[in-house]
C-alpha cells in the first residue's frame, strides 16, 4: 500500500513538473523545427514546395488510415459482419493504379520545375568563385579583380570557455561574402584541399566544394540582411570553425563597398621588379601574417590550441637560424614561382601545402621568401 503511494506521488509531482515546464514556456523556448525565412525566390520555391507535399501526404494519411481503421471496426466479426469472398477486381485495381499515378503527376510538375529553376545559372549579374580551405573560406570576384579569405571571427576567449559566448558564437567571421540585393549571383565553387560543402539554408543554396572540380550555383538575394551558414562536409578537425556570412547590401552601398575593395587591391598589388628593403619586407610580412595566419595563431603569435595551431612565441624553428627554416619544400615552392614574376608573395603564402609542412614555420617564412623573390 505505502509503495503504490509513494509511486503515486512521484507521478503527480513529475506531472506538476511537466506542467510548469509547459506554462512557463521553458519546455519550447529553443525548438526551431521549420525552415529559415526564405531570402531568395527559390528558397521560397522550396518551402511552398514542401508544404504541399508535406499536405498531400497528410490527406493520404488520413485518407488511408482512415478507410483502414473505419474498416476494421465496422466490419468486425463481433457484429455478426460475413466477409465477402472474391478473388479479383479489375476495377479496384484500376483505381488504386490510376490514383497514385495522378498524385505522382501532380507533385512531379512544381518539383520539377524548382529543381530546373534553382540549377538555372544563366546570365548572372555577379559572378564569384569560392574557394574551401581548411578552415576558411575565399572569395574572388571574377569581375571586379579582387579577392579575400573569411575566417572565423569568433573570440578566442569564448571558444575557451573564459568569455560569455554571444548569439552568433562560432557563426561569425571577420570578411564576410557580400552582394547587392536584387541581383543574381552565379557562386564557382571548388575547394583547395578536402570536400567541403558551401551551405547558406535562408538562400536554399547548398553545394558541395570538390578539388579539382568546379560546381556552379546561384541564388538572388531579395531582402537587405545578413545571413549565416555553416560547411556542411565533414572536413578535418575544424570543421565546426568554418562559419559562412554573407552580407545583402543595397546597390548603392554595395557600389560603393566595391570601390574601397579596389582601391585596396590596387594599394596591396606589388611591383614585381621592385627591390624591397629590411623595413619594407617586416611591414609587409606583418600584413601577410594578418590577413592569413592570424585568425589561427592569434596576432601575438600564442596559437589557439583549442583548433590545433601551435604558438610561434619562443618557436625554435620560428626565432633559429635562417637557414633552418628555407628547407626543401620551401625551395620546391620557391622554384615553382621562380618562372612565374607575376605570381607574388600574396599569392604564394595561401598555398595549402607549405601551410601543412610549415605550420608553426610561416611567421618567419613570409618575411624572407620575399627577399629571395626581390634578390
Amino acid at each position: 500500500m505505502g509503495k503504490r503511494m509513494g509511486l503515486g506521488v512521484r507521478r503527480c509531482l513529475g506531472f506538476a513538473v511537466l506542467l510548469s515546464l509547459f506554462a512557463s514556456g521553458t519546455a519550447f523556448a529553443a525548438w526551431e523545427w521549420n525552415f529559415q525565412a526564405p531570402a531568395t525566390p527559390i528558397a521560397a520555391e522550396i518551402i511552398n514546395l514542401h508544404s504541399l507535399i508535406f499536405w498531400i501526404c497528410v490527406v493520404i494519411f488520413v485518407g488511408v488510415f482512415g478507410t483502414m481503421f473505419w474498416s476494421l471496426y465496422y466490419h468486425r466479426k463481433s457484429s455478426g459482419h460475413q466477409a465477402v469472398q472474391f478473388h479479383e477486381n479489375t476495377t479496384v485495381e484500376i483505381i488504386w493504379t490510376v490514383i497514385p499515378f495522378l498524385i505522382l503527376l501532380f507533385m512531379a510538375y512544381p518539383a520539377t520545375k524548382t529543381i530546373l529553376a534553382a540549377h538555372d545559372t544563366t546570365s548572372p549579374d555577379l559572378t564569384i568563385k569560392i574557394t574551401g580551405y581548411q578552415w576558411k573560406w575565399g572569395y574572388d570576384y571574377l569581375q571586379d579583380g579582387f579577392g579575400y579569405y573569411s575566417n572565423l571571427g569568433t573570440p578566442l576567449a569564448q571558444i575557451e570557455g573564459r568569455d560569455k559566448k554571444n548569439d552568433n558564437y562560432l557563426l561569425e567571421v571577420d570578411n564576410p561574402l557580400v552582394v547587392p540585393v536584387d541581383a543574381k549571383v552565379r557562386l564557382l565553387i571548388t575547394a583547395d584541399d578536402v570536400i567541403h560543402a558551401w551551405w547558406v539554408p535562408a538562400f536554399a543554396v547548398k553545394q558541395d566544394a570538390i578539388p579539382g572540380f568546379v560546381r556552379d550555383t546561384w541564388f538572388r538575394a531579395t531582402k537587405v540582411g545578413t545571413y549565416r551558414g555553416q560547411c556542411a562536409e565533414l572536413c578535418g578537425k575544424e570543421h565546426g570553425f568554418m562559419p559562412i556570412v554573407v552580407e545583402v547590401k543595397s546597390k548603392e552601398d554595395y557600389a560603393k563597398w566595391a570601390g574601397e575593395q579596389k582601391q585596396k587591391a590596387t594599394a596591396a598589388a606589388d611591383d614585381p621588379n621592385k627591390v624591397w628593403d629590411v623595413k619594407e619586407l617586416v611591414a609587409h610580412g606583418q600584413q601577410v601574417f594578418n590577413a592569413n595566419c592570424a585568425a589561427c595563431h592569434q596576432p601575438n603569435g600564442t596559437g589557439n590550441a583549442a583548433i590545433g595551431a601551435p604558438a610561434l612565441v619562443g618557436d625554435k624553428v620560428v626565432m633559429g637560424p635562417r637557414k633552418a627554416q628555407i628547407d626543401v619544400d620551401t625551395h620546391y615552392f620557391a622554384c615553382r614561382f621562380h618562372f612565374r614574376p607575376e605570381r607574388n608573395i600574396q599569392t604564394l603564402v595561401p598555398q595549402k601545402r607549405k601551410h601543412r609542412f610549415f605550420h608553426g614555420k610561416m611567421f618567419r617564412y613570409d618575411f624572407f621568401c620575399e627577399s629571395e623573390f626581390a634578390q
